[in-house]
């Protein structure tokens, strides 16, 4: 017989059964709070009758050790304590099995709700006492304290003997107040009166919880690293910021303090009022999140991650919401069992810390006219020619920009250059330099293991090529105190992008080097770095939570980071904010703009509009006009990029040719680049004015030390108008709650069209498929992505409705897909790895409940393999920890290569490790990815953002590239569908041919295209550099491109001699490197030009040297 009905499966079904095998006891008591258990534990007798025995609920998630625990425990125990903060929901499975073994063995039962809900119905329903003796006995747990905790001893004696006793009520202990170290709560004028009048005073939230389980010990550590450096630390305890009392107390003691900054080590987000603005908005002060983590230390010092995903999600991402600043970890929980952890300080994250702010404060206390900064220009190790590229930015001219933006505020600032080329040719100079006799006293400072490290991969400093003469020079020009800069390479020149990801490759002592020339010698006060992706953030070290052995808090040590970020990217926003704690300053995209069509292109429309008024009125004009169009199309050499053949009826021929030039024309085309801070010539967009006065306006406060008002990211082409005004700084969803449920029903219909589009290739469903993750996508969209691959599976999230969290999956039957389930393999991304172990954790648990279902032959594909196999298959997979991109990019970029199966191989090696279980972690699994390429039917390639195509950046030909590189080193049989999402309620899926000719014929060639980059210098002759090399990088692994693409991108940037012009006067090592992108395509006999001048015209661009 087969399941037909829908199941469901728990996240917490991933976690590992546990035997607590713990011994029985009179009182049992179990929480998910820390302090409960042992603010209990320390008020119950030494002396008493009773014997007590506690546990941490985070160990009785999964129903087994549910099982295991109530027989061996529970079931001895005369009376049983459960607060579950969280609610019924949150341990659902143990709180209806110990109700119901409590009932059948006479036992009390006691089940409390945490701190927010006054009651939980559900809860009080299972208990088996009163409301009066519940509400009692949450009085005294939600109170605190050692007296309430030693009358809710009374009270639980009480209840087991049955005695009615007259207790006093509990302690009403203050929600909100001011503490001070050895003393406890105490009035505001004495902690003040032991600091000088002028000391810079700075506000310390923490949990009033810790206070009253005597639990502070990492508050008084940051308190006594403040006042050593001559602060007036003020700890202010709270129920939490979300509490009407503490958030009053708070506000006001901010207003009677007047604050340098704060300090908030509390988890969450703050309470927002009506217009959505939160007290850290109103007080306009910089807010520095400290982390008191409840990971325990061994677990964070072992982890690459560093923090795990409840940490991440709480202490991390949420309060990101509020515009904090990561200051970084103070704390790790230590003890010998869950219910016995405490805070332990961690004595170097607390000195890191205040070091953090001191530097802060020291930048927020200089005047802008004696404030020094270093304006850096990403470097990353693309092709040649693209030297301060960021996606959507013109990383020069925007320099140029802020620097007459810091001139015009009052910093000194001189000497400014005319124009990016002129910026970028100082840059080459390197004027700047270290003597490494001074770079040997930074480097002697540092971590015992750091050093070790740097000198077994690179030797001495006196050995790195950038040493010369006895100094380190960078790549850097000052004008006044503002010095613009690029950073070393953080490896080799010749494995520039190989070494950019490497996790266990230090960086070289150059990039050390220039890291102590920024804190010391040039005695910086902050760092602006302009434009996404730059080197600092990928050194390595833990993913957050950084300790001192990673890299890149040794080459910032704690200077300040602003960063313009394109407000369409949070991922990788979100790893500069958690790795460098750089304040990301959101910027626009650039204008889009409708491709339209060309004038050949035009032309044909008309004809076509012209068959449609004539079609039912006159036949034989009809079909005239019918062939006209057919062979003009032949003519132009859009039939074939149209799917129109020699043998297709008219109608259907001219319905292709119609929906081609509507695809064209439909597609949308960067106008330009953004410049930061700036409106485009002509824009007169209100919203987009706004946007440029707003990101102005925040660089400078940011600057001031100013709080930045938080913001979402997204991307407003898309319907995101939600991120507009820029100018904010950015924070990303909580992955917990991904995919949202409007997430859900448009990732449905999304996959619905990839298999419309199989169904219709190839006549069936297809069996097995291959999908791509990235991180940045899945936060863009809310994770529609994720849904696509859930609604492939057949399977649908499951939310939490009081949270909106979700806590697992829906598995639906194949009677109600109308179809069978589709074996969904995934190759997830780095970034992705490493922000959503939450999104693994539900794609496993998918996985597995799918894998033992029994359904009819045919209906579950990954079932009957798991039920061949005698266990369930992976399914998840990518790089290594640490490592990011395809694996393919260095050898697809330099062409030391001979047949594309090489690099097929070389992606499937990259591919190295399969991810599953609760907190997605990663195993090695070698050749398993490949028996999933082998066998696959397609890969699904999603892309979601209008201002972004297949021939930007390097990441889609890769992931593509290797792919069809790996299906033919396979002699695999796979497709590639590359899913417009761009419209969400109107997806389309293309072969990856179609969608390529597409970009080629309405963006990359379009005059309007061409003209607008023309605008942008070094930074647009790039972006045609760019396209180029995406688009042979794709026809060199793909085999997919026709040859006429590559042909009219020719003639459009090299035959045509304005373009070649404007290449090799603004970016000569750009167009040297387009011509040898060209000649690969020539020499793997890609491309077969029509011109026979072809080789005296590619020479053209080797003929004017780069400086």
């Amino acid at each position: 017989m087969h399941i037909l009905a829908t199941t469901s499966s728990s996240l917490d079904d991933l976690i590992e059964p546990v035997d607590l095998n713990q011994a029985p006891a009179d009182v049992v008591v179990l929480s998910f709070s820390g302090s409960d258990l042992n603010g209990i534990a320390a008020g119950w007798p030494m002396n008493g009758t009773l014997s007590l025995a506690t546990a941490n609920l985070s160990d009785l998630r999964h129903p087994m050790s549910v099982d295991l625990w109530l027989e061996k425990t529970a079931s001895q125990a005369k009376l049983i304590l459960v607060r579950i903060l969280g609610g019924y929901d949150r341990w659902q499975y143990g709180a209806e099995e110990l109700a119901r073994m409590a009932r059948a063995k006479g036992i009390r039962l006691v089940m409390l709700p945490g701190e927010c809900s006054v009651r939980d119905d559900r809860l009080a329903a299972a208990s088996t006492v009163d409301e009066p003796e519940l509400l009692a006995i949450l009085t005294c747990l939600r109170e605190g304290g050692p007296q309430n905790m030693r009358l809710l001893a009374s009270r639980l004696a009480a209840l087991v003997r049955g005695e009615q006793l007259e207790l006093d009520a509990a302690q009403v202990m203050p929600k909100a107040g001011f503490y001070e170290p050895a003393t406890g709560p105490v009035a505001l004028e004495d902690l003040l009166a032991s600091f000088p009048a002028d000391a810079p005073r700075l506000p310390i939230l923490f949990y009033r919880s810790m206070l009253l389980a005597n639990d502070a010990a990492p508050i008084d550590a940051l308190f006594e690293a403040l006042a050593r450096r001559g602060y007036a630390p003020v700890p202010i305890f709270v129920g939490s910021l979300k509490d009407e009392h503490s958030l009053a107390f708070v506000e006001q003691a901010l207003a009677d303090l007047s604050p340098a900054a704060i300090l908030a080590t509390t988890a969450f987000a703050a309470g927002a009022d009506a217009d959505g603005e939160t007290l850290f908005d109103r007080a306009g002060i910089t807010v520095f999140q400290v982390v008191i983590a409840t990971t325990q230390r061994d677990a964070w010092r072992e982890n690459r991650r560093g923090l795990g995903p409840s940490d991440l999600a709480m202490h991390v991402v949420l309060p990101e919401l509020d515009g904090r600043l990561l200051a970084g970890p103070i704390s790790f929980k230590q003890g010998s069992t869950a219910s016995s952890l405490v805070n332990q300080p961690e004595p170097d994250r607390v000195e890191q810390v205040a070091d953090r702010v001191t530097r802060f404060l020291r930048m927020k206390a200089t005047s802008r006219v004696e404030r020094k900064v270093v304006i850096l220009l990403p470097d990353y190790p693309n092709a040649p020619g693209r030297t301060g590229y960021a996606v959507g930015l013109d990383v020069p001219q925007s320099v140029l920009g802020v620097l007459r933006e810091l001139s015009t505020a009052g910093y000194a600032v001189n000497d400014i250059p005319e124009t990016p080329r002129a910026l970028l040719d100082l840059l080459t100079e390197r004027q700047a330099a270290l003597p490494v006799d001074a770079y040997h006293a930074f480097f002697q400072s540092l971590p015992e293991a750091s050093r070790a490290a740097v000198t077994a991969a690179w030797g001495a400093a006196e050995e790195d090529p950038e040493a010369e003469g006895g100094a380190f020079r960078f790549r850097a020009a000052r004008f006044g105190n503002i010095t613009v800069a690029l950073a070393p390479d953080r490896g080799r020149d010749g494995d520039r992008r190989a070494d950019y990801h490497d996790p266990d490759l230090p960086p070289r002592h150059a990039l050390l080097a220039f890291g102590a020339w920024m804190q010391g010698t040039l005695e910086a006060h902050a760092v602006v770095h302009v434009g996404a992706h730059g080197t600092l953030e990928w050194l390595p070290g833990k993913t957050a939570a950084l300790s001192g052995e990673c890299f890149p808090e040794i080459v910032l040590g704690g200077l300040p980071i602003i960063y313009p970020f394109i407000v369409s990217n949070p991922g990788e926003a979100a790893v500069a904010k958690r790795r460098i704690a750089a304040l990301t300053i959101g910027h626009l995209p650039p204008v889009l703009a409708g491709a339209g069509l060309s004038e050949s292109q035009t032309r044909l429309e008309l004809l076509v509009d012209e068959y449609a008024q004539a079609d039912g009125l006159d036949r034989r004009r009809r079909d005239r006009l019918a062939r006209l169009i057919v062979d003009t199309a032949h003519e132009l050499g859009l039939a074939d990029e149209a799917g129109v053949s020699r043998d297709d009826d008219p109608d259907t021929a001219l319905t292709r040719i119609d929906a081609f030039l509507c695809d064209l024309k439909d597609f949308s085309i960067k106008d330009g680049q953004h410049v930061y801070g700036v409106v485009a010539v002509n824009d007169d967009d209100p919203s987009r004015m706004a946007c440029a006065a707003a990101e102005r306006d925040a660089l400078l406060g940011a600057l001031d030390g100013r709080h930045v008002r938080p913001g979402p990211s997204g991307a407003p082409a898309r319907g995101r108008l939600d991120v507009m005004p820029t100018g904010r700084n950015l924070f990303a969803s909580d992955p917990r709650t991904l995919p949202t449920p409007t997430a859900f029903e448009l990732g449905r219909k999304a996959a619905d069209e990839v298999l419309r589009r199989y169904l219709q290739d190839h006549g069936d469903w297809p069996t097995s498929l291959v999908f791509d993750l990235w991180g940045s996508a899945s936060l863009r969209s809310g994770g529609e992505e994720v849904a696509q691959v859930l609604a492939l599976m057949g399977a649908r999230p499951v939310h939490d409705p009081m949270t909106g969290r979700v806590t697992g999956i829906e598995v639906l039957p194949p009677a109600s897909l109308g179809r069978p389930r589709i074996d969904v393999t995934l190759r997830i991304s780095g970034l992705f790895r490493d922000m959503f172990p939450a999104l693994i954790a539900l794609l496993d648990a998918a996985t597995r409940a799918i894998a033992v279902r029994d359904e009819a032959p045919g209906d579950n594909p990954l079932a009957e393999e798991a039920k061949e196999r005698g266990s369930i298959p992976s399914r998840i997979f990518g790089s290594a920890p640490g490592t990011y991109g395809a694996g393919i990019e260095d050898r697809l970029a330099d062409g030391s290569w001979d047949e594309r199966e090489e690099l097929g191989r070389i992606y499937l090696d990259a591919t190295s490790h399969a991810f599953s279980g609760a907190e997605g972690d990663a195993a090695e699994a070698r050749g398993q990815f490949a028996e999933r390429i082998r066998s696959a039917d397609l890969l699904v390639h999603t892309g979601d953002d209008p201002g972004r195509d297949l021939l930007d950046g390097s990441a889609d030909v890769a992931f593509i590239g290797g792919f069809s590189a790996a299906v033919a080193a396979l002699g695999g049989k796979a497709d590639v569908i590359a899913l417009d999402t761009t419209d969400p309620n109107n997806p389309r899926a293309r072969s990856i041919c179609e969608a390529i000719t597409r970009v080629v014929r309405a963006r990359a060639v379009n005059p309007r295209f061409i003209a607008g980059q023309m605008r942008h210098g070094p930074r647009g002759a790039a972006e045609l550099v760019e396209t180029v090399d995406r688009l042979i990088g794709f026809a060199e692994t793909t085999h997919a491109i026709p040859h006429s693409l590559i042909e009219a991108t020719y003639e459009a940037y090299v035959v045509d001699e304005v373009v070649r012009d404007f290449l090799l006067a603004e970016n000569p090592e750009g167009a040297r490197y387009m011509g040898e992108r060209f000649r690969a395509a020539l020499r793997r006999g890609l491309w077969h030009p029509r011109r026979n001048a072809v080789d005296q015209e590619l020479e053209m661009l080797f003929g004017e040297k780069a400086a």
